[in-house]
C-alpha cells in the first residue's frame, strides 16, 4: 500500500479503544489520525484524557499522545478527518446503532466492536476466517443507507471465538448439539484488578446478556446470505453458561459436542491444524499464520502460557477426548481483547481493505 489509510477511533479512551490504539501502532496499512470520545474528554490531549487509566501492558504510543480528543457526537467533524473509523463507544444500544449509522452516512465506513448492530439483518458480523462471504450484504446495506462507500460492519462476541473456530473446522462432521461453559476474563468488562479488587479470588456465575450471545451469535456466523440479509443457521443447537473469573486477559471454554458423522480424534485434530481462511491466504498484516493450534499436553491450553499465541490472534485448543454423554469434549482459549475485540476488528478492516470495501476518501 503506497499511502496509509487514515483511521479514527471512536471511544478511544476506554479499554477496547486503548487496545485499538496499541495494536494500530506501526500498522503497515493504517494510521490513527483522530481519536474521539465523550464530551467530557473532548478538547484534551489523548494523554490528558486517559490520564492514569492507560490499561495496556505496552506504553501509550507517542504518535497519539498529543492528538486532541474530538467529541464523538460531532459526527461530521470527526468523519472529515478519517478514511474509516473503528467504533468502541460506550453508549446504550440504541445510541450506538444511531451514531454508527450516522458515521456511515457521512460516507465513512465503520468497523465496530460493539454488539448493537450484530443482529441488523444487512450488517455483516464477521470472523474473517469463518464467514468473509457475509461482506456481500454491504451492497444492500448501502442501498438502505443511501451511501456510496459508507457502511457498518461488526465482529462477534469475544467469548465465542474460543470455540466457534473449532466447530467451523469440524463442519463436515455435522456438529448438531453443543454445551459450553465459558470462563471469562475481567478485561471483557473493561476492568483491571485495580478497578475491580473484589474479583481477586472470586468467581461470578453471571454476565448479563452473555449466555444469549454465546448461544445465538455462532449461528449467525454460520448463516447464509439470502435476498440481501443474513439468515442464521439452525444448527448446532448451543446451550451455554458464562462465568466471570479472576483472570485479566483470556476467555476459556469447556465444550461438549455431538456429531451426526462421528469422526475419530485424529481426524478432528487434523482439521484444526490444517484449517485456514482468507486472511491466511491473503497474508493480511494481523492474520495469524496458524489460526488454530492443537496442544497435546493434558494441562493445556493455559491462560498464562497460551493467551498470546500468534500475538493474541490465534486460537488454542486442547484436551480433546471422547465423552460419556456427548461424542467429544475439548477446551478452547482465545485472547478476548485482541482476537475477541480490537484485533478481530482490525483484521476485518484489513480484509475489507483488501477486497476494496475500504479505500482512501
Amino acid at each position: 500500500m503506497d499511502q496509509k489509510l487514515k483511521v479514527g477511533v471512536l471511544g478511544a479512551t476506554g479499554m477496547v479503544g486503548q487496545r485499538f490504539i496499541a495494536l494500530l501502532e506501526n500498522h503497515p496499512w493504517f494510521e490513527v489520525v483522530c481519536v474521539a470520545a465523550s464530551p467530557r474528554s473532548a478538547g484534551k490531549t489523548y494523554e490528558e484524557a486517559v490520564g492514569g487509566r492507560w490499561k495496556m501492558d505496552t506504553p501509550m504510543p507517542e504518535a497519539v499522545k498529543k492528538l486532541t480528543v474530538l467529541n464523538v457526537n460531532e459526527v461530521e467533524k470527526v468523519a472529515a478527518e478519517a478514511d474509516f473509523v473503528f467504533s468502541a463507544v460506550d453508549m446504550t444500544k440504541e445510541e450506538i446503532r444511531a451514531i454508527e449509522e450516522a458515521y456511515a452516512k457521512t460516507e465513512t465506513p465503520v468497523v465496530s466492536n460493539n454488539s448493537a448492530h450484530r443482529w441488523t439483518p444487512d450488517v455483516p458480523m464477521v470472523v474473517p476466517e469463518i464467514n468473509p462471504e457475509h461482506f456481500a450484504v454491504i451492497g444492500y446495506q448501502k442501498k438502505r443507507l443511501g451511501t456510496k462507500r459508507g457502511f457498518v460492519a461488526v465482529k462477534p462476541n469475544c467469548s465465542i471465538q474460543s470455540y466457534a473456530p473449532a466447530l467451523t473446522a469440524w463442519k463436515e462432521f455435522e456438529p448438531y448439539e453443543v454445551a459450553a461453559t465459558t470462563y471469562q476474563a475481567i478485561s471483557g468488562a473493561g476492568k483491571t484488578f485495580k478497578d475491580w479488587p473484589e474479583m481477586v479470588g472470586n468467581l461470578i456465575p453471571y454476565i448479563g446478556g452473555e449466555e444469549e450471545k454465546s448461544e445465538q451469535e455462532p449461528l449467525r456466523l454460520w448463516g447464509r446470505v439470502e435476498n440481501g440479509v443474513i439468515v442464521k443457521a439452525r444448527e448446532p443447537v448451543i446451550t451455554c453458561q458464562c462465568l466471570r473469573v479472576p483472570i485479566l486477559n483470556g476467555h476459556t471454554a469447556a465444550v461438549f459436542v455431538k456429531f451426526r458423522k462421528k469422526p475419530s480424534k485424529e481426524q478432528l485434530i487434523e482439521k484444526l491444524r490444517t484449517f485456514r481462511g482468507l486472511p491466511q491466504e491473503l497474508d493480511l498484516p494481523s492474520a495469524p499464520k496458524q489460526f488454530i493450534q492443537y496442544l497435546e499436553e493434558d494441562n493445556r491450553p493455559q491462560v498464562a502460557l497460551d493467551v498470546d499465541y500468534e500475538n493474541g490472534m490465534g486460537i488454542s485448543i486442547g484436551r480433546l477426548r471422547e465423552d460419556t454423554v456427548f461424542d467429544y469434549k475439548f477446551v478452547g482459549l482465545s485472547h478476548n481483547t485482541v482476537r475477541g475485540a480490537a484485533g478481530g476488528a482490525i483484521l476485518c478492516a484489513e480484509l475489507l481493505t483488501a477486497q476494496g470495501y475500504i479505500s482512501a476518501k
